[in-house]
């Protein structure tokens, strides 16, 4: 690999339900083979319908509610934060459940299967323009034990979610035991940088990959920690 070059996106319409956002980002931006789009969540969800009205006579109760049944298991509460796990398997903040950047009275909720999501989009780019790319779909999240939100990667498609590079070795020639990259989130963190949280620049393009990378992939399968690996749990 030779360097990375990060490409925001620009000129997007706002998205809506049924919107094909294969098209969308094609006549938005020229791909070429080996490029990862990567796509926040945010966008995605409301391409697929996933966007609720809050009753506005409930109030943050309402929110609460929301959150309480996108969640499959509440590991801890502080005040109006809940951090749980929801039926992908992510532990996060809220149950994923986001008001931001989203019109007033509605919130959006993560895609029911972010990785199919991007299948979705990656064989729609393909069809449209051409081309081999891989896709991913992004998300903010907090991290434990750390202050402040990164994007990580809650969907992959043609492109790894984690290298292993078990079995190699380091540059003193001792074998790498433990070592798994989770090259999905550093792109998906990488793209951030481009996108921002308040710029309306809903998908960048990473370019220079490396080739080893483009392989058919899965979150779900590769990144998502089973319970009986988690210590935290």
């Amino acid at each position: 690999m030779t360097g990375l070059t990060v490409l925001p996106v620009e000129g997007l319409a706002e998205v809506r339900q049924g919107d094909v956002l294969a098209d969308l980002i094609a006549a938005a931006v020229t791909l070429v083979d080996g490029d990862v789009v990567v796509v926040t969540q945010k966008v995605v969800s409301k391409a697929e319908g996933r966007v609720v009205a809050l009753d506005p006579t409930l109030g943050a109760a309402a929110h609460r509610q929301l959150v309480e049944n996108e969640s499959v298991r509440v590991l801890r509460r502080r005040g109006d934060l809940v951090v749980s796990e929801t039926a992908h398997g992510f532990v996060c903040a809220n149950a994923g459940v986001d008001l931001s950047n989203m019109e007033p009275g509605t919130a959006a909720l993560l895609p029911v299967d972010a990785d199919r999501s991007a299948r979705r989009i990656r064989d729609g780019l393909r069809g449209r323009a051409g081309v081999q790319v891989g896709v991913i779909v992004s998300d903010t999240f907090g991290r434990p034990w750390r202050r402040g939100l990164t994007d990580v990667a809650i969907g992959t498609a043609g492109v790894a979610a984690v290298v292993d590079l078990r079995g190699r070795s380091d540059t003193f020639g001792r074998p790498l035991h433990v070592t798994e990259v989770c090259v999905a989130d550093e792109l998906a963190g990488a793209a951030e940088l481009v996108m921002g949280k308040a710029s309306g620049v809903p998908v960048a393009v990473v370019r220079g990959v490396d080739p080893a990378w483009l392989r058919e992939s899965s979150v779900r399968a590769e990144i998502v920690r089973h319970p009986a690996e988690d210590l935290f749990r």
